[in-house]
């Protein structure tokens, strides 16, 4: 039966109407008022209400839906006591290249940069590690911080891509520099005397912040407040000791002399390594514990496997910089308890994690083919560790830490 145009609708009609334009209304106001990243607006509220009589409140409805679908914004009304959800970012990890130069004898610094993009990534080998990036991808207009990488000993720029790629798919800029004389390639570096080589590694690295920030690509979209920039630093193994250097810990090379004519039984791969720098540099004019290595543009500090038997004790407890430490429970390239764990009992104010089961190599990429190193196979682990599962949980505990350190 028709109903005529001066007739009542059905009760169930005029609620399905009600709620249809209660449904309008709200999402109307999302699109208007919420802009959070990552939301793609294609229906302005204003566009949205004046075809309300066009096509009906329910059609309305329909095709709301049908926009925050598209936009892939998922967002909970946080009208009238409900709270605005986590916005799916679909951020990609951009990737490029450059090259620090400095004054001097100092090496240039080949740097990968790992930076949010919106570009389609895929996996790209490079040499032993392979990294899904998107190669030369178009940055977004703004990052997080800057995030200075550094490799350990004998170790390259792309050692740790997953954990860039991780942080830069969530809005951090990475760069991981190649130190120059300590790398794959070269490791002069380990042969200058005075303990030269625990203040280059750090110098370098702010070598690099000074770079990215300034260069006109970069220096606008990395997040600033009334302090500057925002950087953080990230480091394994030597790098580890690198990133504790910015952040103030202070290196005393007769630290390293002495523990190794003590304990270089316990410690014998370090000691190896150490025994072979310092040979064939002239004197530095000034010692390595007198030098200012600290860099106050750096906020936040995560070092992997650090090498610690260097760091002075009073340096290490007037750190004030948040700084994260992790250990490989069985690193035998630096044991824990002279290295890592060392750090604790003198600078309780740092935050100390220990990896069960977990060698010193467990913080790299896995290489796809042998990497040698003094203490065997970079792409081996002790018996029972699962790195790519760790990998996983790694980047997640850097990424909260960063995040609520870096703000």
């Amino acid at each position: 039966m028709k109903i005529s145009s001066n007739a009542r609708p059905p009760r169930t009609a005029l609620v399905r109407h009600a709620m249809g334009l209660i449904a309008a209304l709200v999402a109307g106001l999302v699109l208007a008022f919420v802009r959070a990243p990552g939301v793609l607006v294609i229906q302005p509220a204003r566009a949205l209400a004046a075809s309300l009589p066009m096509i009906g409140l329910v059609a309305a409805a329909r095709r709301l839906a049908n926009v925050l679908r598209v936009a892939r914004a998922r967002v909970l009304l946080g009208i009238f006591g409900l709270v605005p959800a986590a916005v799916a970012q679909d951020l990609s990890a951009g990737f490029q290249r450059m090259t620090v130069f400095a004054d001097g004898d100092a090496q240039p610094a080949p740097v990968a940069l790992f930076y949010p993009t919106r570009a389609p990534d895929r996996a790209v080998a490079m040499g032993p590690f392979t990294a899904r990036v998107a190669m030369n991808g178009p940055a977004e207009p703004g990052v997080k911080a800057l995030i200075v990488l550094s490799h350990g000993t004998g170790g390259s720029e792309l050692g740790h891509s997953g954990l860039a790629a991780a942080l830069a798919r969530n809005g951090y800029l990475v760069a991981a520099l190649r130190h120059g004389g300590d790398n794959w390639q070269d490791r002069s570096l380990l042969r200058r005397a005075n303990g030269g080589y625990f203040v280059e590694r750090p110098r370098q690295a702010s070598r690099v912040i000074d770079a990215v920030v300034a260069s006109a690509e970069w220096r606008d979209r990395i997040a600033r407040d009334d302090r500057g920039p925002k950087v953080g630093a990230i480091g394994h193994s030597a790098g580890g000791y690198t990133v504790l250097a910015l952040a103030g810990g202070r290196p005393d090379p007769a630290l390293v002399i002495s523990h190794c004519a003590t304990s270089r039984a316990e410690d014998p791969v370090f000691c190896g390594v150490a025994a072979s720098a310092g040979g064939d540099a002239p004197a530095a004019a000034t010692p390595a514990s007198a030098v200012e290595l600290r860099d106050p543009r750096v906020r936040a500090v995560v070092a992997l496997a650090p090498v610690g038997v260097v760091l002075a004790a009073e340096s290490l407890a007037a750190i004030v910089v948040p700084t994260m430490v992790v250990v490989a429970e069985k690193d035998s390239f630096l044991v824990p308890r002279f290295h890592g764990l060392r750090l604790e009992p003198l600078a309780p104010q740092l935050r100390v994690e220990r990896v069960a089961g977990a060698g010193h190599f467990a913080f790299m990429d896995r290489p796809g083919a042998p990497v040698p190193t003094e203490d065997g196979d970079a792409g081996a682990d002790p018996p029972g560790f699962d790195r790519a599962s760790y990998l996983r949980e790694l980047q997640r505990v850097v990424l909260a830490f960063l995040d609520d350190a870096i703000r």
